[in-house]
């Protein structure tokens, strides 16, 4: 039997060779928003790695929409530049097409890097910024209330996200993934513990979901028609009174009837009082409920790591795609693992076939995995 894991699969005009994806990972260590000579190692790896989709980093469409000051950014002609040659590198290395996941901070923005103090806003010290969300309400004990933006604060964040589209386009990104999720600007608009506005943005579900689907649409309308464009989403917020799975659902469908091609199925990030049952793929289910209640494909993603739960993911149809972030760290040819153990086969430079049609170094691969099986 043939493995669903590396089976192709086509969204609009592009077509993947399997259905392993490398998550996007934040790297902080971009200056003034420009990728530099790290992203062209961090992310060549994985060009070469046999994975089908590479995304890139969070990449931020303002300055004032950053996490830290080393994210990554697509908000200037250097921006760009700098983004376009760590693109360029890639596709001359490898064969992974590209994705980049846009993204806006929200509250969450003007932190410390995660190594310095994670999870802390900077101090008057370290030159901090002003962050802006759809209301006054912290992120958490000891951050300081972001500017709730009125009609044309949100005016100028829509556009931004558009100008971040259209450079993304004139870089020649595959995909684009909107991030809608982890508690960061436009998933902030959609949960009652964030979004306290009175006005058409505020309130209901339908006001809550309005902003966030507007920026979708006008990003969409931008991007060109033959290139795919999905969301991530955080499905639940965890905590109560927060977003809910059902709420999700909605959401869901409203992105598919504006044009959306995917889900990627998160939780979690927007409040510090979340309980999250952390353990292996304990985010698929949400992947295959979104699945089965929209018709939308969707991208299982968190603690998968064992090429038989992967495989079990698509072939089951929990969702179309797996996205690894922690597993490709940790062994940046995963997807080589996973075909060894799949019987299937992969991409691989040429230069490194030694390793890749090594016998050796396959069953060696094999007694580890009985070892740790037993």
């Amino acid at each position: 039997m043939s493995s669903a894991l590396f089976s192709p699969i086509t969204l609009r005009g592009l077509t993947l060779p399997n259905r392993i994806v490398v998550s996007p990972m934040c790297q902080y260590s971009a200056v003034d928003g420009s990728a530099t000579d790290w992203h062209l190692m961090h992310l060549g790896k994985f060009a070469v790695s046999g994975a089908g989709l590479v995304i890139i980093e969070a990449t931020h469409v303002e300055a004032r929409g950053r996490i830290t000051h080393g994210c990554l950014g697509l908000y200037s002609d250097d921006n760009e530049r700098q983004l376009a040659r760590v693109v360029d590198f890639c596709r001359n290395a490898g064969r992974a097409r590209i994705g980049m996941q846009i993204s806006h901070s929200g509250r969450k923005g003007s932190a410390r890097l995660p190594w310095v103090g994670r999870g802390e806003p900077l101090t008057a010290g370290e030159e901090p910024w002003e962050a802006v969300a759809p209301s006054a309400v912290p992120h958490g004990p000891g951050w300081p209330a972001p500017r709730e933006l009125d009609a044309e604060g949100l005016a100028v964040a829509r556009e931004a996200h558009v100008d971040a589209t259209r450079r993304a386009a004139r870089i020649g990104i595959d995909l684009i993934e909107v991030h809608i999720a982890h508690g960061y600007f436009l998933h902030e608009f959609l949960s009652p513990l964030s979004n306290k506005r009175t006005d058409a943005y505020g309130g209901s579900l339908k006001n809550r979901m309005r902003y966030p689907l507007e920026v979708f649409a006008a990003m969409r309308a931008v991007w060109p028609a033959d290139r795919p464009m999905g969301v991530r989403h955080s499905v639940t917020d965890w905590a109560e009174g927060g977003w809910t799975p059902a709420d999700a659902e909605v959401f869901a469908a409203e992105l598919k009837s504006l044009g959306c091609d995917y889900i990627t199925a998160t939780t979690g990030g927007l409040s510090v009082d979340q309980k999250i049952p952390i353990g292996e793929g304990h985010q698929v289910e949400f992947a295959r409920r979104l699945r089965e209640k929209t018709g939308l494909p969707t991208m299982a993603v968190g603690m998968i790591f064992d090429p038989h739960h992967a495989e079990q993911i698509i072939r089951e149809g929990d969702a179309d795609f797996v996205a690894l972030a922690r597993g490709m760290l940790s062994d940046p040819h995963w997807p080589w693992r996973a075909a060894s153990a799949l019987d299937a086969d992969v991409s691989y430079p040429v230069q490194y076939v030694r390793g890749y049609k090594s016998s050796w170094l396959r069953s060696m691969r094999a007694d580890n995995e009985r070892r740790a099986a037993q």
